[in-house]
């Protein structure tokens, strides 16, 4: 099932498939490691949702929910 990572719930896991935004917000995600292929999962949502933070190639990570948006991921269902 393909998913935005802003729509995870904790402790949920996907493979990242595609990364969209504008080219700085894509480039910041790509440089952090966000890329196609990339294990992510989310560790943790702040009360309001905003900021989360994840897991991604072995680092613990924090994006906004617009970055979040951004990344496109296959979760099995």
């Amino acid at each position: 099932m393909l998913k935005t990572l802003d729509t995870f719930s904790v402790g949920e896991a996907g493979i990242v498939k595609t990364v969209s935004g504008e080219g700085r917000i894509r480039r910041r995600l790509f440089d952090m490691g966000v890329t196609p292929g990339a294990e992510v999962l989310l560790k943790k949502k702040a009360p309001l949702g905003d900021p989360l933070e994840i897991t991604v190639r072995g680092y613990e990570l924090t994006l906004r929910k617009t970055e979040a948006a951004c990344v496109g991921t296959e979760v099995e269902a």
